[in-house]
C-alpha cells in the first residue's frame, strides 16, 4: 500500500500506524535501530531535527522504503 506524506506530521503518523500495525512499542523500534525512545517519538510527532539517517534507518527496520515522485496537483502545501 502507498501511503502520502508531505510533510514531517504526515511521515511521523505514518510511521506511528505501521509500528503499531507490527504491534512495535517505540523502545522495540529504538532497539532495533539502536536509538532512544525519545528518538523515535520525535520522528513520529513530525518534530524538527530528525535526520535523513535516522528516518531511513526506522524505515528499514519497519521493512519500508521511500518513494520520491512528483506531486499530484491536488495539493501544492
Amino acid at each position: 500500500m502507498i501511503h502520502l506524506a508531505r510533510t514531517p506530521k504526515q511521515i511521523g503518523a505514518i510511521v506511528r500506524r505501521l509500528r503499531k500495525k507490527q504491534q512495535l512499542t517505540q523502545t522495540e523500534l529504538g532497539s532495533r535501530t539502536h536509538l532512544r525512545q525519545a528518538t523515535i517519538s520525535a520522528l513520529e510527532n513530525g518534530e524538527a531535527g530528525t535526520q535523513i539517517k535516522t528516518l531511513a534507518n526506522v524505515l528499514a527496520a519497519l521493512n519500508l522504503e521511500i518513494v520520491i515522485q512528483e506531486r499530484s496537483k491536488a495539493s501544492a502545501e
